[in-house]
């Protein structure tokens, strides 16, 4: 019977013509935020010019880049030239980790800026609580260097360079330290979550604090590609496994970035109208922890260390 209910949901769904890339939620300042974008880390800045233009035609209103991706040069181009007005579409871009004084993130803001050619950046976040080189090796925080990058954010806000600003790979402990020393609460916490790693205690504290969780390697890097489980899964649904993953994330309530820059993938990753049975969402979460991945497992925000 439920999963009847869930099937005529997603008829109902299709019939009044919802579509995923055009679903927002709310920040905490109010300002509206696509449910579904496009993650850009390691497209290069040549490609992904056209990576934008060809996401922005398919439907995506929501562009996800980072000081550190070295492409914020393309995104700004391939969002001014891609024939939908400037306001309709969502940039993201993040503060590097290395960026840890006040005068270095604001210097930085202003450098991306200047690197899209964008009046404005609708959303700054700070990348990671550590610089990569400390990251899943040092017990340093870094509480009060991120307070003073906090601190840049805000006045980015406060004049109007940024129309929200947030955090990424932030800890509860990390978080609790902005909340407590902030003037502007943090209206986004990016974080790494798909099957087979919910960190739910995290996701939870946000969204009591009013903070969005946004999903990033939604399908696990590739990695979980080669599960049989999550494929039998998906089979039942009628759905790959990409976008049984990036359903999951939708579900959980989460702003999802699933980066690619094949055109083909773009389209199946927005066509994800479909509902994953409650059963089935339970089981997900307690998925059995990832065990690596792969080839990328140096990366630290994958649990490597450079």
């Amino acid at each position: 019977m439920k999963l009847f209910c869930d099937i005529i949901k997603t008829i109902i769904s299709i019939l009044e013509g919802k579509s995923m890339e055009n679903e927002y939620m709310k920040l905490n300042n109010g300002v509206q935020i696509p449910k579904l974008g496009l993650g850009t880390w390691l497209i290069d800045d040549s490609l992904v010019v056209q990576a934008v233009r060809d996401a922005v035609k398919i439907g995506y209103r929501h562009i996800d880049t980072a000081q550190a991706y070295e492409n914020e040069h393309g995104v700004g181009e391939g969002i001014r030239s891609c024939d939908v007005p400037r306001n309709e579409i969502f940039v993201t871009s993040k503060v590097a980790a290395e960026n840890k004084t006040y005068n270095s993130a604001i210097n930085s803001i202003n450098e991306t800026l200047q690197k899209m050619n964008l009046e404005y950046i609708d959303m700054m976040i700070i990348h990671s609580p550590q610089p990569w080189k400390e990251v899943n090796q040092s017990e340093n925080r870094y509480h009060k260097e991120n307070i003073e990058v906090w601190q840049a954010l805000e006045d980015a806000y406060k004049t109007g360079k940024v129309r929200a600003i947030g955090l990424s790979n932030f800890l509860i402990s990390d978080i609790k330290n902005i909340l407590q020393n902030c003037t502007i609460k943090p209206m986004v916490n990016q974080i790494l979550v798909h099957i087979s790693n919910t960190p739910l205690e995290l996701i939870d504290f946000c969204k009591q604090n009013g903070i969005i969780v946004e999903a990033y390697s939604p399908i696990a890097h590739g990695e979980i590609l080669q599960n049989a489980q999550i494929a039998e899964i998906a089979h039942k649904y009628g759905v790959s496994i990409p976008q049984l993953c990036i359903r999951y994330c939708l579900q959980l309530d989460l702003v999802t970035l699933p980066k690619t820059a094949n055109t083909i993938h773009m389209k199946d990753n927005v066509a994800v109208d479909f509902v994953i049975g409650d059963e089935d969402m339970n089981s997900l979460k307690c998925f059995e922890h990832i065990k690596d991945y792969g080839k990328s497992s140096f990366f630290p925000v994958y649990g490597g260390k450079l």
